[in-house]
């Protein structure tokens, strides 16, 4: 798999490092709060598990699917709930946990979504953030990392299923997703 990176942007040593800082930050915050953090499958499993464990107080997790872009490289708009939450989390301050922002179309869906089973506070987590790729506007309280515009592969971000295994994120050579 090494051989279709054409670049590692971030070594696990550098991830490692940032969400030290997210969870010590989160944990400030949130501290004396029911805290809630929602998984947004699959690409946020690694960074969550990894964020969950330097979080210092107590917290409750849940996972949802969402999907907008089927087996295409970009968001065709039409977002869909594939899972939804097992879990109430009215009255409760609720951290989603996203692997990247790309255009923001799914993320605001699923905000707007949230919003609706009356959360006391409803906040943002993401690791990578694509503002160049923006196409509806998003506030993201905590972000590990701005990333330029290039396909990234690793750490639960994939291509085609493929890549999430990585331990590091990579730029993916074009000529294997064009």
């Amino acid at each position: 798999m090494r051989e279709d990176i054409k670049e590692i942007l971030m070594d696990e040593n550098k991830i490692r490092e940032k969400i030290k800082e997210l969870g010590h930050n989160i944990s400030e915050e949130y501290n004396g709060k029911e805290l809630v953090l929602i998984g947004v499958l699959k690409g946020s499993v690694m960074f969550m598990s990894d964020l969950m464990k330097e979080i210092t107080i107590p917290c409750s997790m849940d996972f949802m699917a969402v999907s907008s872009y089927g087996s295409s490289t970009k968001s065709s708009g039409v977002v869909r709930i594939l899972k939804d939450l097992d879990f109430e989390i009215e009255g409760k301050d609720v951290l989603i946990v996203e692997d990247i922002i790309d255009s923001g179309v799914t993320l605001k869906y699923l905000i707007e979504y949230l919003n609706g089973r009356k959360p006391n506070s409803l906040e943002i987590v993401c690791l990578l953030d694509k503002p160049e790729r923006r196409k509806a506007h998003i506030d993201v309280k905590y972000t590990g990392f701005t990333v330029p515009d290039y396909f990234l592969v690793g750490y639960g971000l994939d291509y085609a299923e493929k890549y999430r295994n990585l331990p590091y994120i990579g730029i993916l050579k074009e000529e294997i997703y064009k």
